[in-house]
């Protein structure tokens, strides 16, 4: 399947605000944007529409805040590209495992890596919100 970038939809904060706000090298906050979002798609083998809004709304969000702190990290500590960066920060974020404070915080199973919980929990709120 295709899977179709979605833009952000808060530009001042999350992922694209923090990017936007930290001189990059080599592109630009939307490129940033598309390059995490395909990247994030790829590493948690989303392909659907509902996970493609899960990655828009965890990047969105403080989550995707402290994402792009550690892709912009990646970047001071030498990584050569933002798509260095990305990938990277992806990696670690896939290395941690959802702890169980928050599994009964945010109902995310424990033991599911840390990227792929936060975006399946994006997901499944946004999934929620369009069924009211």
């Amino acid at each position: 399947m295709t899977t179709t970038i979605l833009p952000s939809r808060n530009e001042d904060y999350g992922f694209f605000g923090t990017i936007t706000r930290c001189p990059l090298r080599d592109r630009r906050s939307t490129e940033v944007w598309t390059l995490a979002a395909r990247h994030i798609a790829e590493a948690i083998g989303a392909d659907s529409e509902d996970e493609m809004i899960g990655i828009r709304d965890f990047l969105d969000s403080r989550m995707g805040r402290q994402f792009a702190d550690d892709v912009i990290g990646a970047l001071h500590a030498g990584a050569e590209t933002s798509e260095d960066a990305i990938t990277a920060a992806i990696a670690t974020w896939q290395g941690w495992r959802i702890g169980r404070q928050t599994e009964r915080a945010e109902g995310i199973p424990a033991g599911l890596p840390y990227l792929t919980g936060w975006v399946q929990h994006f997901a499944i709120t946004a999934s929620m919100a369009d069924a009211d």
